[in-house]
């Protein structure tokens, strides 16, 4: 079993306050692509990597690349303005347009491959998967000056990577480009075609580096604390 994977590197991370792509920011002696990409890299059931930068960043990242050895063949491709134009331009440029596509947050350095692997069993089966976690906190919705309660049993909190069979997310994001419709996650173009999506319980380790708390949590975990 085999996928090809997008992972998305062509945001800033405004909110990471630290004046340039976090994706270069060093945690455990090494750029946070780094761990995320050796996650893939690893995993025998990956037969690419598409790694999608801005343009700005293309050179740093080709010496980032080019400072580790890589068993898996690693292409770069040119991001968009926004999230779902990267994912778009990271799916035109693969080397094969067919088979399952994972898509990955590159901030999100601690996937496992065994989530890996659950992941790929359940979108082979489903054609759309994602990881995601059971929300743990109370949820409210806020109407006006009332406030509705959700039923935590119902709420779970996506993650990535999220998996599909290519021509079912190439097709989601065609449609959502020609409608005009940005989405919170690949999942969601593929829920507007009225197609259901397979959930794969994830883990909470596995966080999105967004703050610059989220970079304490990461040196703590890659401590074994």
């Amino acid at each position: 079993m085999y996928y090809q994977a997008i992972v998305l590197a062509a945001g800033q991370g405004k909110r990471m306050q630290a004046g340039h792509n976090k994706q270069f920011l060093t945690i455990g002696q090494k750029p946070l692509i780094v761990h995320t990409l050796t996650v893939f890299d690893k995993d025998p059931w990956c037969e690419s990597i598409t790694l999608v930068v801005s343009k700005a960043d293309k050179e740093l990242m080709a010496e980032v690349l080019t400072s580790q050895l890589w068993a898996t063949a690693i292409n770069m491709a040119d991001g968009g303005s926004e999230r779902q134009e990267s994912v778009l331009m990271g799916l035109e440029a693969l080397p094969k347009n067919n088979g399952m596509v994972f898509i990955h947050d590159g901030a999100r350095p601690f996937v496992t491959v065994e989530r890996l692997h659950a992941l790929a069993e359940a979108c082979q089966q489903h054609q759309a998967a994602l990881l995601a976690v059971p929300v743990t906190d109370t949820i409210k919705v806020r109407r006006g000056n009332r406030l509705e309660t959700m039923d935590r049993g119902l709420l779970w909190a996506a993650q990535t990577p999220q998996a599909f069979d290519y021509q079912l997310i190439y097709d989601a994001h065609v449609a959502a480009k020609a409608d005009g419709v940005l989405g919170t996650d690949d999942a969601s173009l593929v829920e507007r075609l009225e197609r259901d999506v397979f959930i794969v319980e994830g883990s909470y380790d596995n966080i999105k580096l967004t703050t610059p708390e989220d970079l304490y949590k990461a040196e703590a975990y890659l401590n074994g604390k």
